[in-house]
């Protein structure tokens, strides 16, 4: 990589491990947040997928300024709100506060992460810059071996009524060291805008409505609101009217939030739909486990965290090295990653069932080691075949994207598999929580093999982007 683009690289590092490492560590801790402020089960599920909400909400937007403005500052500004919002997690004595907190990290967190990939687009290409997303994911996955064992010795030590606390605190010192470093080291570069930039506000309060539409009938109370199809009807008009409006606003001139000319390009379509359901899946299998090892079981933190572990560590290990597969394999090594994901998690299933004690902490050990593998062969590679099909205009926009969908993807499926496993911890429960992560990764495979099929992934931006 080339010189001058190793103080930028190491910033976003920075930022993947200050943000990840919240996000490995918290998983350990819900189960202690939940019994010390008496969490209900709908604000238990907003403190677990609002995040990822916000998140997605404020991607779009963030990748469009960052595109139009420059990234540095709305990179620092992102990394201080998040440091922020830990703080104010951290020290709240009301469950509300720390799902309002949660949302704010997401905002923050969803501000930073087009910039991060904008700053690859614009500073790497090619090989260069599948081994820049390889180095950010495998800081991600350094974050992801740091936080759960760290999350479970601090719970294990403080207690649950402190420990869940220290936990929400773990990434602010460095969130405070990214800060400055952010301010000093990135590059502040601006591209010439025409006009004032807009950011399709219609367009992304339809799509707000559209997830809220999916999540609502999942964080309700049973026997409140309307019934859980009307909620569903109602994510489809507010889909209908956001097609419409989008093919308007990109008649005018202006950048929506869906990009017609991406969206229609076949390659993006797919490996977007193929990190949406990988993401969704990968996050709430891990998030079934802790809860029904915890809760279900009566597990402590740190052990539960160690049983977890070989996820992150697999990730971390196959990261680092996944340019190297997708170089020589393209599409059809993120399939067969996809593959072994998806046996794992129909293994995993199988574990609970037959087995107990020792001999179930060591099934789920080898069946996590094994998704953390695949999923170091998924991301990265997935990433930059997908972006390959973004042009450097809107590069921050296309990432922001890309993200959007694994957020809501994210959001849906975290709170389905809350719902399932706080009103039932057995093992019947974690089986069908487990199902839903298991059929999300089958139609990530399925996605990805289409693109094969297609022949889709050897087009290049030029080609399939040229009305944009």
């Amino acid at each position: 990589m080339p010189n001058r683009s190793g103080p930028p690289l190491l910033v976003c590092l920075c930022a993947a491990f200050t943000t990840l490492l919240d996000q490995s560590s918290l998983t350990t801790a819900i189960p202690a947040l939940r019994e010390s402020l008496g969490a209900g089960p709908a604000t238990l599920q907003w403190i677990i997928a609002g995040y990822s909400l916000a998140f997605g909400l404020a991607l779009v937007p963030a990748g469009r300024l960052g595109d139009a403005h420059g990234r540095k500052w709305l990179f620092a500004g992102g990394v201080a709100l998040f440091t922020v919002a830990a703080v104010v997690a951290g020290t709240a004595t009301e469950p509300w506060v720390v799902a309002v907190a949660r949302l704010a990290q997401g905002a923050g967190a969803g501000t930073v992460n087009p910039q991060v990939y904008g700053i690859i687009q614009d500073l790497w290409t090619g090989p260069e810059r599948t081994r820049a997303l390889g180095a950010y994911a495998t800081v991600g996955g350094i974050a992801g071996i740091v936080g759960p064992p760290l999350g479970g010795l601090v719970l294990d030590t403080a207690g649950n009524d402190l420990g869940w606390r220290l936990v929400l605190l773990l990434n602010v010192p460095f969130g405070l060291v990214t800060v400055p470093l952010a301010i000093l080291l990135l590059p502040d570069h601006r591209r010439p805008v025409a006009g004032r930039t807009t950011l399709d506000l219609p367009g992304l309060s339809l799509l707000g409505l559209i997830t809220l539409g999916l999540l609502l009938p999942f964080v309700l109370p049973a026997g409140q609101g309307p019934p859980a199809f009307l909620w569903i009807l109602a994510a489809l008009a507010a889909a209908a009217a956001l097609a419409g409006w989008e093919v308007r606003y990109a008649r005018s001139g202006r950048i929506p939030v869906l990009i017609p000319a991406l969206l229609g390009n076949r390659g993006f379509r797919l490996g977007t739909l193929t990190a949406m359901f990988q993401f969704g899946a990968s996050l709430s299998t891990t998030l079934v486990l802790v809860l029904y090892l915890q809760d279900g079981l009566g597990w402590p933190p740190l052990r539960t965290a160690l049983v977890t572990l070989p996820s992150a560590l697999g990730f971390a290990i196959s990261s680092s090295q996944s340019w190297r597969l997708v170089s020589r394999y393209g599409r059809p090594s993120v399939v067969a990653a996809l593959g072994a994901s998806s046996l794992a998690i129909a293994t995993t299933i199988v574990v609970l069932h037959t087995t107990s004690g020792a001999a179930l902490g060591a099934g789920i050990t080898l069946t996590q080691l094994a998704m953390g593998i695949a999923g170091g062969l998924i991301i990265s590679p997935n990433q930059a075949l997908t972006l390959a099909h973004a042009p450097a205009a809107v590069a921050g926009l296309a990432g922001a994207f890309l993200q959007v969908s694994q957020r809501i993807s994210a959001t849906l499926a975290t709170a389905a598999v809350t719902g399932i496993l706080v009103g039932a911890l057995g093992p019947a429960a974690a089986s069908r929580g487990l199902t839903i992560c298991l059929v999300m990764m089958i139609l990530s495979a399925t996605c990805a093999a289409l693109d094969i099929r297609t022949g889709v992934t050897r087009a290049t931006p030029a080609d399939t982007l040229s009305k944009l």
